[in-house]
Parts: structure tokens; C-alpha cells; sequence
């Protein structure tokens, strides 16, 4: 996917300045897709130039006149055929995963600090989307029945948080293991994983 994409999708779900639709990216677009202020607004001006962003000036008081972008019918139109094309299933590029088969030719207690870091970072990270749904989609404001888009929105962002808790179960099990290890005396001086002589 591209940053045009839940550029366009956003804004077909409410149209927004520059500065709003950042917001929304740190909020909630960013359960699936991550991009910076400058990004947003570099990409905001080409789709603005291309013709696929309908931009509307509004009057501020004591500021600058704020842009306000929506989707213009070409960006419709290229949203619905981004939609219809098939796209390959993503490929997992995973550095703390290789770091930690890569332990196995070091200390593998020295991994249990920057595994933990990557713990909290994930349980924060969760936090956050309980809050969010609770906040959006199952709590006492949230509107009842959720619409369409509501809806959406909602099982992609419980695909976050399931995605979460599966990554905390296994730093939890990755942790067990390198405790296990670190109390684990190596029976030669070779590294993890690297046989000391030929088979008998």
C-alpha cells in the first residue's frame, strides 16, 4: 500500500486539514500505517497538484486561512481500482528475531535488556488500542450500532491488538528462554549452537 491510499481512505472518511489528517495517523490510521508530518503534507500537495484531492480554503481568525482536502472523483476513482487489484501477502522482516538467533554466537543474557525494551513498547502500544477501542467502538460513548465504516474500522484495529498480544506472548516466551539460558552453564567454551567436534 501506499501513503496515497490511507491518505484517500481517510479523507473519504472525513475530510481534514494537513495538520488533522496527522493527527489521525498518530491515532488511529496509525494501527496499520505510519507516515510523518512531513510526508502527509509532501504527498497532500502532489494528489493536490494531480487532481485526485478537491481542496477548500477556510477563513481563521488572528491565523492563516487552513486547507481543508477531500477526495476529488479521480481519487475515487483510483482508490477503487487500487481496491480491485490483488496484493501479495506481506513478507515478514523481523531485525529483533535475527538479533536473537544471532545470541546463540554471544552472551544471550546480554539480549534480556533490549528484549524487554521491545516488551514495554509493545504493551504500551497495546494499551493504546484498548483505549482507542473502547474510546471509539465498545464503550459507553462509542454510537450504537456502529455503521459500515465504523465497523471496519473497528476489525482492523482488533487485528492490531490481537497482533499485539501474540507479539507480547512470544517476547514473554523469548525472555523465558534467554533466562533459561543465562542460568544454563555451556558445557564447552564453543558458542550456542556451534558443535565443540565431529559427531562420535
Amino acid at each position: 500500500m501506499a501513503l496515497e491510499h490511507a491518505i484517500l481512505v481517510s479523507l473519504l472518511e472525513k475530510p481534514g486539514s494537513g495538520y488533522e489528517l496527522a493527527r489521525r495517523f498518530e491515532r488511529s490510521i496509525g494501527y496499520f500505517w505510519t507516515a510523518t508530518h512531513q510526508q502527509i503534507y509532501r504527498v497532500l500537495k502532489r494528489m493536490e497538484g494531480e487532481g485526485v484531492l478537491a481542496v477548500r480554503e477556510v477563513p481563521q481568525q488572528g491565523r492563516p486561512d487552513k486547507k481543508v482536502y477531500s477526495v476529488a472523483d479521480p481519487g475515487r476513482t483510483a482508490l477503487s481500482r487500487w481496491l480491485h487489484e490483488p496484493i501479495e501477502p506481506e513478507s515478514l522482516r523481523h531485525d529483533l528475531a535475527v538479533k536473537i538467533r544471532g545470541a546463540a554466537y554471544d552472551d544471550p543474557a546480554a539480549l534480556v535488556d533490549e528484549v524487554e525494551r521491545h516488551h514495554r513498547a509493545h504493551s504500551d502500544r497495546l494499551a493504546r488500542y484498548l483505549a482507542g477501542e473502547r474510546r471509539d467502538f465498545t464503550g459507553p460513548d462509542a454510537p450504537t450500532p456502529l455503521d459500515a465504516g465504523q465497523q471496519l474500522q473497528h476489525v482492523v484495529l482488533r487485528g492490531g491488538i490481537a497482533y499485539e498480544r501474540m507479539t507480547i506472548a512470544w517476547l514473554d516466551d523469548v525472555l523465558a528462554t534467554l533466562h533459561t539460558l543465562a542460568a544454563t552453564p555451556l558445557a564447552t567454551d564453543a558458542p550456542l549452537g556451534v558443535p565443540s567436534g565431529p559427531p562420535a
